[in-house]
């Protein structure tokens, strides 16, 4: 006869992982990217420990209650950050173009360190360049190279990893904010903001120059889209909202309305708003003109007609991802060109709208594919441990977790209109 244990077996402790990236309410794409990839962590290992490592650790504990705990890295003792590597069980570099001339080594010496503490890394659909620097080159050829996976969110990001030497396998899938739901953006919100209702409403985006859009001539381009948007408010008897996705947009979407011929039809959105509430108020538009990437990603996930204005590879990258007319560029394109296209997109969107779903669903499904290899990590990690049952998801939700089913994800792009 057998008995049972008098003391029940100890519980394996749940994972923690960190996940380090350009954090902390700077830029509302990459706040968009930071609640995916915890939702999909939250959806892989429900019961882990999620430490983020934020740039503005107040902004991600008030905005992000997923994360179970926030580790500033910047402005602080570099031992401070040191102290919370030994502690995960895995480190994940978060999504965005962080591996850029300047900022790659501040990331990558995290990762680095990391790595020398035995922690497993994983690069979560990351996007890459410009990388001319030597410092930064030498720095992701050779840290990437050690990380457990690489996953990037373009071609144009494989390519710069390629050229500057990276000799590893490494995963295209796609932006991880393509997974990204909606939340009500409301008519007092509207009216809050000034928007009139009823009207049509065109959404714009332009940024400021900075190191990603060196080449652009803010003159040029400020011109440029003024005359884009007067073009819109005479075409469709519309008014024009200016979407700030990053603080600095602001006195750039002022200086495209003082260009203006008609500064009266524009309004700049200033409310303090979540990812999900710019989603949500994308599906108010009717028309979308923009330089920001996420802009341009909000917009196709909404289903509104979208035309790109690449000033970098990774707006050229997702604008041929999404079939829209092939631009040079925002610095080199001429008006009369421009506004011609900007026609043509308006007139022949309904019967492009079937082949933009299909395009989303795909974009949707790679990003999807990112969090399944994150798992696939995550179970390595588990069977050399000897935790990888108590780190599974229960029975039910596994095949749900693995495609990332879980909110704010959508399973499937925003449905379309015309």
């Amino acid at each position: 006869m057998t008995t049972a244990p008098s003391h029940p077996p100890h519980a394996l402790p749940a994972p923690r992982i960190g996940v380090l990236g350009s954090y902390g309410g700077f830029n509302i794409g990459d706040e968009a990217i930071l609640t995916c990839v915890l939702s999909c962590l939250r959806a892989q290992r429900p019961d882990a420990r999620l430490v983020v490592l934020s740039r503005d650790a107040e902004h991600t504990r008030a905005h992000h209650p997923d994360a179970d705990e926030v580790v500033p890295w910047e402005g602080v003792s570099r031992n401070h950050v040191l102290d919370v590597l030994p502690g995960l069980d895995l480190l994940v570099l978060g999504g965005g173009g962080i591996l850029y001339d300047g900022e790659a080594r501040r990331y990558l010496r995290l990762v680095r360190a990391a790595q020398t503490r035995s922690v497993p890394t994983f690069a979560y659909a990351v996007g890459a360049g410009p990388l001319t620097d030597s410092e930064d080159r030498d720095a992701v050829r050779t840290v990437l190279a050690d990380m457990d996976d690489v996953v990037v969110r373009d071609e144009e990001s494989r390519l710069v990893l390629e050229e500057v030497g990276l000799e590893r396998e490494v995963t295209v899938t796609a932006d991880p904010a393509l997974l990204l739901g909606p939340e009500p953006f409301t008519e007092a919100m509207m009216r809050d903001e000034g928007i009139p209702s009823g009207a049509r409403l065109v959404g714009m985006s332009v940024r400021e120059p900075g190191r990603a859009a060196e080449k652009l001539d803010e003159g040029d381009y400020h011109a440029l889209l003024a005359d884009v948007a007067d073009f819109l408010v005479r075409r469709l008897d519309a008014h024009v909202v200016f979407l700030p996705m990053e603080r600095h947009d602001v006195r750039h979407a002022h200086a495209v309305l003082s260009h203006m011929t008609a500064p009266d039809k524009g309004r700049i959105l200033h409310g303090d708003y979540s990812p999900g509430q710019v989603l949500g108020f994308m599906r108010h538009l009717d028309v979308a003109v923009g330089m920001r990437l996420h802009f341009v990603i909000f917009a196709a996930l909404s289903g509104v007609p979208v035309l790109p204005l690449p000033y970098s590879g990774k707006v050229f990258d997702f604008a041929r991802r999404l079939g829209a007319p092939a631009l040079v560029g925002v610095a080199r394109e001429q008006a009369g060109l421009l506004l011609a296209e900007v026609d043509r997109m308006w007139d022949e969107y309904p019967q492009r709208r079937d082949d933009l779903r299909s395009r989303m669903r795909e974009l949707s499904a790679a990003a999807r594919e990112t969090c399944v290899r994150c798992g696939v990590v995550l179970d390595a990690i588990g069977a050399t441990t000897g935790a990888g049952a108590a780190w599974s998801a229960g029975p039910d939700d596994a095949a749900g977790a693995r495609a990332a089913g879980r909110a704010p994800y959508s399973a499937e792009p925003r449905p379309l209109h015309a």
